[in-house]
């Protein structure tokens, strides 16, 4: 039996649809919403990313200042690009696409952010009102993920739920969040005793650790919700067939391009095992960007009309 495919697209375009209006009354009020987009350096994937965040903004009608400083870029120099947005009151929303060059003090640029503008909501003062559950941008995919689980009817009050991975991006956050939601709450990680043991216990499993396929049918019990956030880049062929034996089309999408994607959890016992999950590619990836765009309203509604 297969789980019911979570369709981050099909929330992605609800979440917009009624993002319009809101934008459209900004406009009317003064000025569109607006977001600064600063991308260092040329890494392909944050490249793609970038690309997705600001092509859905014009759709939008969000006005989007695209910045791509060269990888060279210094720290001092680009706390002084963040600080000119932080003081432009025509910016509402300002973006740092990470991971930044390994000369950047990241930890800085993220300081260096006005939590007032903070779209990604990862400023520590952010993160601050994420734990005492007071109102602030929040982290754009564990948000997405309440998000889905809400708009798909799934209770997440008094479920076990089971976060893989601990970062600051997505795992922590994703945790308060679903403990504000009155769900017990266990993190996993790299030192966790018996992690597929942890897993079996869910009855929502989130799984952001970065590494393909790591979650098997053995973590998995039947009827858990799954929420795979892993997006890795698979090349090899025998792996690839071995993954998606049972879908033609996504064979053919390999044999043309030589790459596809793959999530944290095997696919197939996802999809066999789970009562729900998410597809990779068009499940969490979608949230993100959805999530983004709310934020960006959000914060130029509090700028315009407070």
């Amino acid at each position: 039996m297969s789980g019911l495919v979570l369709d981050g697209k099909k929330i992605n375009q609800e979440i917009l649809q009624e993002l319009r209006p809101r934008i459209q009354a900004l406009q009317a009020a003064k000025r569109p919403p607006a977001l600064a987009v600063v991308l260092v350096g040329d890494d392909p994937a944050s490249a793609i990313y970038v690309r997705n965040k600001i092509r859905t903004c014009h759709e939008l009608g969000i006005r989007s200042l695209d910045f791509t400083p060269s990888a060279s870029i210094t720290t001092n120099d680009l706390q002084q690009l963040i600080k000119d947005f932080n003081d432009d009151s025509e910016v509402d929303g300002i973006l740092v696409q990470t991971p930044l060059p390994k000369h950047i003090d990241t930890d800085q640029i993220l300081l260096s952010v006005d939590p007032a503008k903070d779209a990604d909501g990862f400023h520590p003062f952010n993160a601050g009102c994420l734990v005492a559950n007071r109102p602030a941008p929040r982290p754009c995919t564990p948000a997405g993920i309440i998000e889905m689980l809400k708009r798909y009817n799934i209770p997440i009050a008094g479920k076990r739920a089971v976060v893989v991975g601990r970062s600051e991006i997505v795992g922590k956050p994703m945790a308060l969040m679903l403990l504000h939601e009155n769900a017990t709450v266990t993190i996993c990680h790299s030192k966790t005793h018996d992690l597929a043991a942890e897993c079996r216990r869910a009855q929502i499993l989130i799984a952001a650790i970065g590494k393909p396929t790591q979650i098997t049918a053995d973590y998995l019990s039947p009827e858990t919700v799954v929420i795979d956030v892993g997006m890795n880049r698979l090349t090899d062929e025998a792996e690839v067939q071995r993954l998606f034996a049972h879908d033609p089309d996504r064979l053919a999408s390999f044999r043309r391009n030589r790459t596809t994607l793959v999530g944290d959890v095997d696919p197939l016992a996802m999809r066999e095992m789970s009562s729900a999950y998410t597809p990779v590619p068009g499940g969490v990836g979608p949230l993100t960007i959805a999530m983004l765009m709310a934020n960006t309203v959000r914060l130029a509604e509090q700028h315009i009309f407070q």
